[in-house]
Parts: C-alpha cells; structure tokens; sequence
C-alpha cells in the first residue's frame, strides 16, 4: 500500500491538497439530504435574503467532509486518533473549497510514531475552516 511512512515525513511537509468543483444549488440541496440538516439557509434563497445574505450558504460540515476527505485520501481512517476543526468564515455558491493541511509537529508515543496535522479549507474569498487531526503516521 502507498501509506505515509513515518521516515518520510517531516514538520513542515504538506499533504496532497484536493479542489472541489465550484458548489452548487444541487449539492447543498443533496447535501441537505444525507446530513439531515435542513436549515433552509442552505437552500432557500428567500430565507437567505431575510437573514441578510446574498444568497444561500453552504454547510460547514460539508467542507469539513471535503477536510476530512484530503486526510483520508493521505492516510487511512483508522489511522486517525482525532479531528476537529473551527469554522472562520462562510462558503458561497459557485465557490470552490481547497483543502490543504501540513505537519504542525511529529513525536513518539507507546512505541508509534504520530503527528499533528493543521488543516485548512480556503474559498477564493475568505479562509473557511481552520483545523487539527492526530495521526498515527505507521
């Protein structure tokens, strides 16, 4: 298998980074669907201009879902000992969300070797979702 190798990452190295396609009215409302959460400022353009926005907004979740696909793309699930993440800023519709993360710090622990993860989720506007995961890199 092609996983991550404790020798062969370093403080400072970055994950492989993934971009969405641009977000649209249909994946909010698919994801509406999956997540169960159907606050209509997800696909209500009439709620969205009464709340003072432009227009709808996607979820957080969903680009902390993307997040947690660039991790998992990187390294196995069950190599994941934590993950969580603050959202900073909203995402718009035809946005694109890049994921990217990089290793905040590496140590030994129980005979294993782990790292710190920062994650970040950036739309062209703003920086969406700050972030961290425990891993264990072997």
């Amino acid at each position: 298998e092609n996983m991550p190798k404790a020798a062969d990452w370093n403080i400072g190295d970055e994950l492989p980074v993934i971009k969405t396609e641009p977000l649209t009215r249909h994946d909010l409302a698919l994801y509406c669907g999956a997540s169960g959460d159907h606050n209509p400022i997800h696909v209500d353009y009439d709620y969205a201009k009464e709340a003072g926005l432009d227009d709808v907004i996607a979820h957080g979740m969903l680009s902390m879902g993307y997040l947690g696909k660039m991790l998992t793309n990187w390294i196995p699930q069950k190599q994941i000992r934590s993950y969580q993440a603050r959202f900073t800023a909203m995402t718009h519709i035809g946005e694109t969300v890049c994921c990217s993360g990089r290793i905040a710090n590496k140590w030994e622990e129980g005979g294993k070797w782990m790292a710190k993860i920062e994650l970040f989720a950036d739309t062209p506007q703003a920086q969406t979702i700050i972030g961290e995961a425990e891993v264990f890199l072997d």
